[in-house]
């Protein structure tokens, strides 16, 4: 998928162009010749998983209010004191997701840092609009 992002198939603004399974697909036949992987649904269904735990684990490290939060890049591991973890799953629904990075690696974060990560909305532009209502 790296490779793809570099020579231009993915971009944040259109994401990957409409041909860019089928070349994963080829260039996954070369390396696991056996392998019989599938554009769809098995590559399809692989980069939607890795991009949801991406945007769990990027979500941990880059919050607003998750400064106590660090990752290990050589053991790739979400790094933070069992305390706010806690205080961070219990918080709301959404992020009980993260709960299987406490313990887990994700050996994919900077590989998919490259392709996502200005795909991700920050809030930086965001604006208040204000709607008038006639009487």
């Amino acid at each position: 998928m790296v490779n793809l992002h570099n020579v231009g198939t993915f971009n944040a603004d259109t994401r990957f162009n409409a041909s860019y399974l089928n070349e994963l697909e080829r260039m996954l036949e070369k390396v696991l010749p056996h392998a019989i992987l599938k554009a769809k649904p098995n590559l399809n269904s692989r980069i939607r998983t890795l991009k949801r735990d991406w945007a769990i684990v990027y979500d941990i490290l880059s919050g607003k209010d998750n400064s106590d939060f660090g990752s290990d890049e050589h053991r790739q591991f979400v790094v933070v004191k069992d305390a706010v973890w806690n205080s961070y799953i219990s918080l709301r629904i959404i992020h009980k997701e993260a709960n299987q990075f406490r313990h887990h690696r994700f050996p994919y974060y900077d590989q998919l840092t490259i392709i996502y990560d200005k795909d991700r909305a920050t809030g930086k532009y965001a604006q208040i609009t204000t709607i008038l209502l006639k009487k």
